[in-house]
């Protein structure tokens, strides 16, 4: 009976801290530094450079942000590694045909599973390849919740992936 009783509290414990809703319709807070790689055009060749450019990137990204525990620690990291975010982006791109920005840059209106994230200037760091005139690829780096494959005009590619979610999924498979 006693074990009974704990795993029944273990099940409702667990259905009440983390309900299925959270870890499904993650909401980008106000306080969040977001990052996107822009595409020349949507030909395959840019479209094949822009996720060159977001790989080595995001891997950078990643590691530099790891210990990053406030919005602050982790816009001190991005401010002052600049110059090597660009130095990474020149040897994938070979050439200077590319813009590296921080600060408020303009992202448009997206609608994804019923959530609408408003168009707006929102703190980020962008790369723009070429003419930016190609879809986008672009993710949330503090805190580190990703949208992966979020497009200006195709909204149907977008994926949610969070930590949160995938650690969640790994400890209760």
């Amino acid at each position: 009976m006693k074990k009974f009783m704990i795993i029944s509290l273990v099940i409702i414990c667990c259905s009440v801290v983390i309900p299925k809703g959270i870890t499904e319709n993650i909401i980008i807070p106000d306080e969040a530094i977001r990052f996107r790689v822009i595409a020349s055009s949507d030909n395959q060749k840019d479209q094949k450079l822009k996720y060159e450019v977001k790989n080595t990137l995001n891997k950078d990204l990643a590691l530099m942000l790891k210990d990053a525990k406030t919005i602050n620690e982790s816009r001190d990291i991005l401010k002052s590694n600049l110059g090597n975010i660009k130095q990474d982006v020149q040897s994938i791109v070979n050439s200077n045909d590319f813009e590296v920005s921080y600060g408020y840059n303009y992202f448009p209106k997206k609608v994804f599973k019923g959530i609408t994230y408003d168009e707006g200037e929102y703190e980020s760091l962008v790369v723009t390849l070429g003419k930016g005139q190609g879809k986008n690829w672009w993710c949330v780096l503090f805190p580190p919740l990703c949208l992966l494959e979020a497009t200006d005009n195709d909204v149907s590619e977008v994926e949610y992936k969070s930590f949160v979610k995938e650690i969640i999924s790994k400890i209760w498979k």
